[in-house]
């Protein structure tokens, strides 16, 4: 049956306007969707940012580009730090379309990564480039690459490592993600190692004297669960070999270092040397000529002073000589030889051994001495002083004076840098005579023979030292009871100087796995000198020391020393009972026992001694004599008259 005609023409007619209506909205479609694509594409394009378009670049290179930062090595030509090739992952967050997904899946291949972090930088439409992680490795490039996310790219970069780890952590510092010195040497010599990345820096430090002493000082540190620790070894030329703070961090995780692990001790932390302070007295009062190493002074009492005390840890109740005030280590004999000097040539020594001022070796961070200023330097200031306390400073300043001390009486500035090949000797500043830097090595070779060090002995070396102990200044400025720092400074070998090595253990504790040995006590003859001795008997064979033998080692020990009672010589006259003070003497010393100053006293003897403390002779080198011959000091004092003759000179 055939529809109406009416009806089918009206149904035809419907279908006709809805193919039309169709067609139109499928018009206006691709007219909007190409209307789209123009507005993108050439009228208001979207540029990939610089960093997408370096990744997808190709790269027809063979070789790749110089790193951006020069290595560092040691003095041996070991590598502590350089650039090696890495990648760096960053996304275009306008091409991710599922932000926590996409951050759930490249969890699976970098877990280290935070994924709510993550999936919150890739949902950040409004930038083209974010960075995911800036330092991956090879196989974690691969990893990810292998997701094949879309809107995840990896950016070619130079990325530094220190193959070390912890070994001279400190010393080397770290860099910024982009690659700028942030501490240590890499801040220091920034501008250098960015500047000429062809060449390397290299350093003065022996990385395997570095692992000695750190292992050694970390032993220390541990056996006695001390707060802290650090060690110093430096050449006769002020050239650092060693330098470990302690607790340490890892170069190669800096960022995420604790922050007590961050402070260095060797260079920023002031501290009190105690007794090692008396190295710094004894060659003073020797420059000076009042004092002799024979004269000798009261320790038969304590000394009493405006409410203070100075006592001696082992009171020996006797006049002692120079030699045995060292050796055990009497506070009451460096005070007397201290208040004998005055304060002036105290300050004036302290100041020309580089004690007012920081530490000039290359890195940042180094701090300046504590010390009292001068107007309230006194009489109890200039005692306290002479055996380290009421003045505090960095240890590198106190090792590098020690230096002077020893090796024939150079002050050089500390330095990290290596010699260069060709280069000249280092010249320093003569700040005393040769012939006290020899007493000064006998004298600290008797306090490892017979006095506080005899703990740091060493089999077939003559190792010379002072130990320090030190108590610990609270927040309200007074000491603190059963509180301390251990140190010790050592010379060897002391008849041929070749370093001085310090270590010093901050806030050692009576340990039960050290009562056998220490007995409960925490000072530095306990606690730093066994470290000390360890470090000789380790790095001396591989320095090219030969330890002595038999005979030998008998006959230097015999010549290359002190009696703690040496003779006076003839035609001299010694400092003792019924004479104990010498011309020139400050009127401290006549207060210190009691007695009325002189009413006219030689100005004359005084100024010529602060004249010779002062002394400062520029562009100095070691004498190759006192590199290679220990000279007897009392044949010295005869042979050229004594210091009297020295100074008409």
């Amino acid at each position: 049956m055939r529809p109406a005609t009416g009806t089918g023409a009206e149904w035809r007619k419907g279908f006709r306007g809805r193919a039309i209506f169709c067609a139109a909205c499928f018009v206006a479609i691709y007219l909007a969707v190409g209307a789209k694509l123009i507005d993108a594409t050439v009228l208001h394009p979207i540029k990939p940012s610089a960093a997408v378009l370096t990744a997808r670049r190709p790269d027809f290179r063979t070789r790749l580009a110089a790193p951006d930062r020069a290595p560092i090595l040691d003095r041996n030509g070991t590598i502590l730090a350089v650039s090696l090739p890495g990648a760096a992952l960053f996304a275009d967050p306008k091409q991710i379309s599922h932000p926590r997904r996409d951050a759930a899946t490249l969890e699976q291949a970098l877990p280290m990564l935070d994924k709510r972090a993550i999936a919150h930088r890739l949902s950040l439409k409004r930038y083209g480039f974010v960075y995911l992680d800036r330092d991956l490795t090879a196989a974690q490039e691969l990893a990810v690459n292998r997701l094949g996310i879309p809107g995840l790219y990896f950016q070619h970069v130079w990325m530094r490592h220190y193959p070390e780890g912890d070994l001279a952590a400190h010393i080397l510092g770290g860099v910024t993600p982009d690659q700028r010195g942030i501490a240590g040497v890499e801040e220091y010599f920034d501008r250098r190692l960015i500047g000429r990345p062809s060449k390397p820096l290299r350093l003065s430090i022996d990385i395997r004297v570095e692992d000695i002493v750190h292992r050694e000082v970390a032993r220390a540190m541990r056996d006695y669960q001390a707060r802290g620790a650090c060690g110093i070894v430096e050449s006769m030329t002020g050239r650092i070999v060693a330098m470990v703070s302690l607790p340490d961090y890892d170069a190669n995780d800096l960022h995420d270092a604790p922050t007590d692990s961050l402070f260095d001790r060797c260079i920023s932390g002031d501290y009190e040397p105690g007794s090692v302070m008396k190295l710094m007295t004894m060659p003073a009062a020797l420059q000076s000529g009042l004092i002799h190493y024979w004269d000798r002074f009261d320790t038969t009492h304590p000394l009493f002073v405006d409410g203070f005390s100075v006592t001696d840890y082992e009171p020996v109740h006797d006049w002692l000589a120079m030699p045995a005030v060292l050796a055990f280590s009497s506070n009451i004999g460096a005070s007397r030889i201290a208040t004998i000097l005055g304060p002036e040539i105290q300050r004036a020594w302290l100041r020309k051994m580089g004690f007012f001022k920081p530490s000039p070796v290359q890195m940042p961070g180094v701090q300046p001495p504590i010390w009292h200023p001068k107007d309230t330097w006194k009489l109890l200031t200039t005692m306290t002083v002479s055996f380290g306390n009421g003045i505090a400073m960095a240890p590198i300043i106190l090792v590098n004076a020690v230096v002077a001390d020893v090796n024939g009486g150079i002050l050089f500035k500390p330095t990290l840098l290596a010699r260069r090949i060709g280069a000249p000797p280092r010249r320093g500043v003569r700040v005393m005579r040769r012939s006290v830097s020899v007493i000064m090595r006998k004298l600290m070779r008797g306090v490892v023979l017979s006095g506080t060090g005899i703990y740091a002995r060493v089999p077939g070396y003559l190792v010379g030292g002072k130990t320090g102990t030190s108590q610990v200044v609270a927040a309200d400025g007074r000491y603190r009871n059963h509180l301390n720092n251990a140190s010790f400074m050592a010379v060897f070998p002391a008849d041929h100087p070749h370093y001085v090595i310090y270590v010093l253990v901050v806030h050692p504790k009576p340990t039960k796995k050290m009562q056998h040995f220490s007995y409960g006590f925490t000072t530095g003859g306990y606690v730093a000198a066994p470290a000390v001795g360890r470090i000789i008997a380790r790095i001396g064979p591989m320095l090219g020391v030969t330890p002595l033998q038999g005979g030998t080692l008998t006959a230097m020990n015999a010549r290359f020393g002190i009696p703690l009672k040496p003779p006076v010589p003839v035609g001299r006259s010694a400092l003792g009972p019924g004479h104990p003070f010498p011309a020139g003497a400050n009127r401290y010393a006549y207060i210190l026992a009691n007695r009325a100053p002189p009413k006219h006293p030689d100005r004359a003897a005084a100024r010529t001694a602060l004249r010779r403390v002062k002394m400062a002779i520029p562009g100095q080198t070691i004498p190759r004599d006192a590199r290679s011959r220990p000279d007897d000091p009392m044949r010295i004092e005869a042979s050229r008259g004594g210091h009297a003759r020295i100074a008409r000179r």
